[in-house]
């Protein structure tokens, strides 16, 4: 099938993903050779291709009006739109962020992405005159555009649905809630004192098992839907206190493990809560920053500044910010609100005696038998320093 002196253009098929999601693999540059082996024109998808692979692939730029990953969710109105869009044309998206509108046309002309989701104005195609543009235009009404930026305005807008339950249930008797048997129980699983898994409980939900958040976030530890999908919670559980503790100790100590060259308990206790409510990609990226600027990277004071400077473009456009923007001040708070519950309920609580659980017994000789004698507050030996052992991280 070839003749010399003409040239034979070899199209290379694209390739699916072999990946759960479904998602497309572009093949960027070469999807046509000549004789010489030099590379001519990529391959563009139009719609009837788009629909047929399953996937649509958008660029954008990361920022809060656009893009972006909070709790584990993707979000932004570009986003929204974008997965709107999608979905009426039968497909799923994948959104990919670049530093630059530059990039984003030159990623476009290579066929690497299908759109660009900007207001630049309106979305942006490879040929103007293809079905998609046609499908774009017809989709991307001003009237739509402002019912999903409404609907999006108050779905990043981060409530959560709680009946909050007091702190501290009894200080006397160290009860810090309802659950503190479950704290304890699955605190071993996490690598945590049980104290902390309260004060964390405590942030997310206000103890109230039912809690739900506008980004749909569940249950007492305010599980991510996908989150305790992945963790091993059965499908209806989320709300089982039970379920949605151990689920959350487990997701706990998987988390924890992304900060394993961080050596001191603390500070790694401190990257992990940060991660968990932000999400360990956006730590990751304030982490480099902060090696960037010549700080510790072990130590939470010194990347806090810059879990907050990711909200800042001149900080999460960096060509080396791999997640791009985040919600840095709710992070920072997060944390150091968590912290200083913990201080509290370590002050208050026992490190393994408190809640409904009997402290431990010691036996006593009544009537010529033995028999079990709950110790009161005052009773207690300290262990070591605070009264507690050393290793109650």
């Amino acid at each position: 099938m070839r003749a010399s002196g003409i040239i034979v253009s070899v199209l290379l098929l694209p390739l699916l993903s072999a990946c759960s999601g479904g998602g497309r693999q572009r093949e960027a540059a070469v999807l046509f050779a000549t004789e010489a082996g030099e590379p001519e024109a990529p391959l563009h998808y139009d719609l009837h291709e788009i629909q047929q692979s399953g996937t649509i692939v958008a660029g954008t730029l990361s920022g809060p009006d656009t893009y972006y990953e909070y709790r584990g969710r993707e979000t932004g109105l570009q986003f929204e739109l974008a997965e709107a869009f999608a979905q009426s044309i039968g497909v799923r998206l994948r959104m990919e962020a670049s530093p630059d509108t530059a990039s984003l046309l030159v990623r476009l002309e290579r066929g690497e992405i299908d759109f660009i989701a900007l207001d630049m104005p309106g979305w942006r195609t490879f040929g103007e005159g293809s079905l998609l543009a046609g499908a774009i235009a017809e989709w991307h009404t001003p009237e739509r555009v402002a019912r999903i930026r409404e609907q999006t305005a108050v779905l990043t807008t981060y409530t959560v649905r709680r009946r909050m339950r007091p702190a501290m249930q009894d200080a006397g008797r160290g009860v810090i809630s309802a659950y503190d048997d479950l704290f304890r129980r699955h605190s071993a699983t996490a690598g945590w004192d049980w104290r902390l898994l309260a004060a964390q409980c405590y942030q997310e939900s206000g103890f109230d098992p039912e809690a739900v958040s506008s980004m749909g976030a569940q249950g007492l530890m305010q599980l991510m839907p996908g989150t305790a999908e992945a963790m091993g919670v059965p499908e209806g559980r989320c709300f089982d206190p039970g379920e949605n503790v151990a689920a959350a100790a487990r997701y706990i100590r998987r988390v924890s493990q992304a900060f394993g060259d961080v050596d001191e308990a603390r500070e790694r206790i401190c990257f992990t809560l940060a991660a968990y409510n932000g999400g360990a990609g956006h730590v990751q990226d304030a982490r480099m920053l902060a090696r960037k600027a010549g700080r510790n990277d072990a130590c939470w004071a010194e990347v806090a500044p810059f879990i907050l400077r990711l909200s800042d473009p001149a900080y999460y456009r960096d060509p080396d910010v791999r997640h791009g923007y985040m919600r840095g001040s709710e992070t920072e708070a997060y944390v150091r609100l968590v912290m200083e519950r913990w201080e509290e309920y370590r002050r208050c609580a026992r490190p393994f005696a408190a809640g409904s659980t009997p402290a431990p017994a010691r036996r006593s000789l009544q009537d010529g038998e033995y028999r079990s004698r709950v110790k009161r507050p005052g009773e207690w030996t300290p262990q070591g320093r605070d009264g507690e052992p050393a290793d109650s991280l």
